[in-house]
């Protein structure tokens, strides 16, 4: 009969932390996605808003312009805490997805694929093609990377010519076309969005979800309308 070694160490089972299991489940990742969500929205809105001011001519926008890079630290840690919104929503979603399919008998693989929408089925690869967008837009009007002679562009205060650079930027075709669809996919992104949301939260009612769906569909079409307005407005020469 066998003895056991009375040395031998046994065996700990460490448990994950209750952050990890968090988002180690179904739930948790919805969450992670629609509060990731919810921020990138309101950072959308934000930069629209201040984007739009260039229809208030160039001293407005490179004012705006000015006191962002003004600062200084707390500028970049926003944009840390963004970026990482970001990475963070698109990972959890890729997992998500793939949690999901795993979990799906197959039998019902047709039958959910005919009631799900396009902007739902498209959204690993949609959201794979922003995130391109996001990083060339970064590098060409944030980091000014692609166009280095960006950064002589100055007004007569001596701030830096936003109003100049949108201008010369959103006069190449090519880079306004990529533009407009980077923005399209965003929009579809927020019209299911908001959806995805609702659901997550729990709102059940049809009439409320109804009701909020909708708004978010037309919310994410003005978004879409109101940043696409300024490469089309440059290009037809009525912002030069």
């Amino acid at each position: 009969m066998p003895v056991a070694n009375p040395s031998a160490a046994p065996v700990r089972r460490f448990s994950p932390s209750p952050i990890v299991a968090f988002y180690q489940s179904s739930i948790g990742k919805k969450i992670v996605v629609a509060t990731t969500g919810v921020i990138l929205v309101l950072y959308v809105l934000g930069h629209l808003l201040g984007n739009l001011q260039i229809y208030l001519g160039p001293n407005r926008i490179n004012a705006y312009a000015k006191f962002l890079h003004d600062l200084g630290p707390i500028l970049w840690a926003i944009r840390v805490f963004l970026l990482a919104a970001f990475v963070t929503h698109i990972i959890a979603t890729i997992q998500l997805a793939h949690q999901n399919r795993l979990a799906k008998p197959q039998k019902y693989a047709v039958a959910g694929y005919q009631r799900s929408s396009i902007a739902s089925r498209t959204m690993i690869i949609s959201g794979l093609i922003v995130l391109c967008f996001v990083i060339y837009h970064l590098l060409q009007f944030t980091l000014l990377w692609t166009d280095p002679e960006f950064r002589k562009l100055h007004d007569s205060l001596g701030r830096h010519d936003v109003y100049r650079m949108l201008i010369l930027g959103f006069r190449h075709p090519l880079v306004s076309l990529f533009y407009v669809l980077g923005l399209f996919l965003l929009a579809n992104h927020l019209s299911h969005g908001f959806a995805s949301i609702i659901q997550t939260l729990g709102i059940n009612n049809r009439k409320v979800a109804g009701f909020v769906d909708n708004g978010g569909q037309i919310l994410a079409w003005l978004v879409f309308a109101g940043y696409v307005s300024i490469p089309a407005t440059i290009l037809l020469g009525i912002v030069r």
